[in-house]
C-alpha cells in the first residue's frame, strides 16, 4: 500500500538555501536536514570533500500533512547530472517490500534504472529510475518502527 507520494526537488549546491526558503514561503517546518558528510562513510564512498556540506536529504512538513523533500545533486556519487528545469522527481513510500519491488519493476519497463533496489541506512529498500515517459521516480519502503 502506498503510504506517501510527494515531490523531491534536486539542486546544484544550493539545497540548504532552498530548504530554508521553501520552509518560510510555504509556512512549513524543516524537520530534518542531513548533509552528505553526516552519512555513514561506507554509504558515500569516494565522496569529494566539497560535497560534505551539501544537502543529502531535507524534509519540510507542511501544515496540511503534505511533505516536500530536497537534496543537492552529486554526480560523483552515482547520481544523475543536475539539469535545471528537470530537477524534480516523484517519491513513493510504500509499507511492503514486495509491493515496492513490483511498482519499481513496472515503472522501470522501457525506462532506465538509476539506482537498483537495495537496502540503505535509511530504509530496508530504495531505488530510483526514469520511466519510459522521462519521469524520475524514487521508490522507498517505510522503515518499521517499534
Amino acid at each position: 500500500m502506498i503510504k506517501k507520494l510527494f515531490p523531491y526537488l534536486n539542486f546544484d549546491g544550493n539545497g540548504r538555501e532552498a530548504a530554508y526558503f521553501y520552509t518560510e514561503v510555504l509556512g512549513g517546518e524543516l524537520v530534518s536536514l542531513m548533509t552528505f558528510g553526516d552519512a555513514n562513510e561506507e554509504d558515500v564512498e569516494g565522496m569529494p570533500d566539497e560535497a560534505k556540506n551539501l544537502v543529502m536529504n531535507a524534509q519540510i512538513d507542511l501544515k496540511n500533512g503534505d511533505m516536500l523533500m530536497i537534496s543537492d545533486v552529486v554526480p560523483s556519487l552515482g547520481m544523475s547530472e543536475f539539469k535545471q528545469g528537470n530537477n524534480i522527481s516523484v517519491t513513493l513510500f510504500l509499507d511492503d517490500i514486495e509491493e515496492a519491488r513490483a511498482v519499481f519493476n513496472k515503472l522501470a519497463e522501457g525506462g532506465n534504472i538509476v539506482m537498483k533496489l537495495q537496502e540503505t541506512f535509511w530504509t530496508p529498500l530504495y531505488g530510483s529510475l526514469t520511466d519510459k515517459f522521462g519521469i524520475d521516480w524514487q521508490i522507498s519502503v517505510e522503515p518499521k518502527t517499534n
